[in-house]
């Protein structure tokens, strides 16, 4: 089974969408195999961001990322990091499809709720960045024989 890290962002903390959030993941059959909420620090959060240091938004948003708590999860189940980014929607809420989280709970792209893994090698770094691999637990649902064939 394949694991995608999952963040819910300072605008969805405080507007209390977490457990929404976790409900969906978990309505779709995804385990969830770490959480925690947590204030990054703005050295986390750059080498989280790295590779959006050179662009023009990237101080406005590590100042944004550290103005409150995030959530931050790993979620694993088949093709998890792909379904999981189907599941947020575009990163530009006005182009997601209403059904997914950002369709539904967001309108600028600056408050876009939600975090996702693009690639199983992402998903890989930023899990490590933020859990490490022992605080990821590994565990059998009893339910996965109905959700998996």
């Amino acid at each position: 089974m394949e694991q995608t890290y999952i963040m819910i962002k300072p605008d969805g903390v405080q507007r209390g969408l977490v457990g929404e959030i976790i409900s969906r993941f978990e309505r779709r059959g995804f385990k969830l195999a770490a959480m925690k909420l947590v204030s990054p620090g703005q050295a986390h959060l750059e080498e989280h961001y790295a590779d959006l240091k050179e662009k023009s938004f990237f101080p406005g948003l590590i100042k944004y990322m550290t103005s409150g708590p995030v959530c931050a999860m790993v979620w694993e189940g088949k093709d998890a990091v792909k379904t999981g980014r189907v599941m947020l929607g575009a990163t530009n809420p006005l182009a997601s499809s209403p059904g997914t989280i950002r369709g539904d709970y967001a309108i600028d792209v600056g408050r876009n709720i939600c975090h996702g893994s693009d690639s199983v090698e992402s998903a890989k770094k930023e899990i490590a960045l933020w859990f490490g691999q022992e605080s990821v637990l590994q565990y059998t649902k009893s339910v996965d024989a109905w959700v998996y064939e």
